[in-house]
Formats: structure tokens, sequence, C-alpha cells
């Protein structure tokens, strides 16, 4: 085996870390979303009733 190579190995992952992981997935998610919906709100209120106003 060459050194400093990356090989590939069956690694066993326990049921704690598959935990771990998903409660990470899932915060990752819900921040996510909450920044798409800030950026939304915010566009929106910046817009504001001005959306309505414009020549189409």
């Amino acid at each position: 085996m060459a050194e400093g190579k990356y090989t590939r190995e069956n690694v066993e992952i326990t049921e704690e870390q598959l935990k771990a992981r998903r409660a990470r997935n899932v915060a990752i998610g819900l921040v996510l979303a909450a920044f798409v919906a800030i950026m939304y709100f915010v566009t929106w209120t910046k817009l504001g009733i001005n959306i309505f106003n414009r020549e189409l």
C-alpha cells in the first residue's frame, strides 16, 4: 500500500454516531429554512406595497 494514498475501508458507525449525524442534519436544515424565510420576508418588506404599483 502506498503511503499518503487515500484508501476506502469499511467503517462501522455506531448508533450514537448515527443519532448525532441525524440531529446535525436536522439542525442544518432548520437553519437553512430559517435563513430562506428571513430573506424572503426582508425582501418582501423592503419592496412593500410598491411591488403592486409598478409598470408591467
